[in-house]
């Protein structure tokens, strides 16, 4: 039985508080009343779009906002995630996977995540399931079952603090689709998620990891095999790029072993080494523009007015922030304490941090891990008095 989308992740009940927090326009009706009814979005005029969700377009001309909000960041999480959800039904790793993967790991600081998302993520799984794996092995579906999988695996983790028999099926799934070398397929076209196998591979990583119990308890002989192929690939191919090696960075925190101590500090300088002088990073100057991918955004990028000193960003600050606690970079370390100052200073008036998508000039939906990143970041460095949400 399909839920009703008015029940689905609270829809109608955060309206009143998404419309005074993020200035969203707010309809008269929801529409249809199916999880995977239909409304084509203007995207000329949203960047997320379903019933009376409404989110402008992401720009850089957005005003930075007087006082940090985090309650105007999670409104906007809250509700593209909601619009995804609604209207495209399925794990991006844009919006809903990453949302899928770290919601669960706010709790503490956000309250618990809405048990629609979970029951909307264990039907899409039974939708994979049910589809023959040749159909599941090209395209963007392997990457998606990954994202999944996490997502599942990250709710067992850390809102029921136990594995359930569906991350459990979303594994065995995963892992179903697993190529020799160890690896998944990926469309090389989309960067920074959807632009190279060893980008999915480190989710991969990290849902094995953040699913409790699995790999010691549950995981057959053969499981166990294709996870030690997954380790072998990430030990043995180097990383494409800069950014893949803070995927990488981030992956050991949940398969420990995927790199040695000594790259590990290596990977630390790194991206302390690439903190720009107001405090922030920039997500372009963590590749090449030919090494995103098959390089064809590379007349694109280096086209652009800032190519040689692209400006700090959300997406980049925000990982950044993350990736190096997780690490064991203190948060009263100095770079870390030049990041945090950054996100507080650079929030929009929408909620959102600003990122330019890698992609396209339209719809720029890296803004949104650009604000998942920094309310991450947010939490894992404020101290147990810090507030959690309106900050002034």
């Amino acid at each position: 039985m399909q839920p009703q989308h008015e029940n689905l992740l609270g829809l109608r009940s955060a309206m009143k508080l998404m419309h005074a927090a993020i200035g969203l326009s707010v309809g008269t009706s929801l529409l249809g009343s199916g999880l995977h009814a239909q409304e084509e979005p203007d995207h000329r005029l949203h960047q997320y779009h379903f019933g009376e969700i409404a989110i402008p377009p992401a720009s850089g001309d957005e005003p930075v906002a007087e006082n940090l909000s985090i309650e105007r960041a999670v409104a906007y999480l809250e509700g593209g995630a909601r619009a995804w959800v609604n209207n495209r039904g399925c794990v991006s790793c844009h919006t809903t996977g990453w949302y899928g993967i770290l919601r669960p790991q706010l709790a503490g600081s956000l309250g618990q995540p809405d048990a629609a998302f979970r029951a909307f993520l264990e039907e899409r799984l039974q939708d994979r399931l049910a589809k023959d794996l040749g159909e599941l092995q090209g395209g963007v579906d392997p990457a998606e079952v990954v994202h999944l999988a996490a997502s599942l695996a990250s709710w067992d983790a850390y809102v029921d603090q136990r594995l359930s028999p569906e991350t459990e099926q979303a594994l065995q799934l995963m892992f179903r689709l697993q190529r020799d070398d160890g690896a998944w397929h990926s469309p090389d076209t989309w960067p920074p998620f959807e632009s190279d196998a060893f980008q999915v591979a480190t989710v991969a990583a990290m849902s094995v990891g953040l699913a409790p119990g699995w790999l010691e308890q549950s995981a057959s002989p053969e499981l166990q095999g294709q996870v030690a192929s997954l380790r072998e690939y990430l030990q043995r191919v180097p990383p494409p790029h800069d950014y893949a090696r803070v995927a990488l960075l981030w992956a050991e925190q949940h398969l420990p072993g995927v790199i040695g101590a000594d790259r590990k500090q290596d990977f630390v300088r790194m991206i302390l080494d690439r903190q720009r002088p107001d405090g922030g990073w920039s997500i372009r100057s963590f590749a090449q523009p030919e090494e995103w991918g098959r390089g064809n955004r590379a007349e694109r990028l280096r086209a652009e007015a800032d190519f040689g000193d692209p400006a700090s960003d959300g997406h980049q600050t925000g990982l950044a922030v993350v990736v190096l606690s997780s690490a064991g970079v203190p948060s009263t370390d100095p770079a870390i304490e030049r990041g945090v100052e950054w996100l507080r200073r650079n929030q929009r008036e929408s909620g959102r941090w600003w990122t330019k998508s890698l992609n396209t000039e339209t719809w720029h939906f890296i803004t949104y891990t650009g604000t998942l990143y920094p309310v991450m970041a947010l939490a894992v460095t404020s101290s147990p008095d810090s507030p959690s949400s309106e900050e002034r």
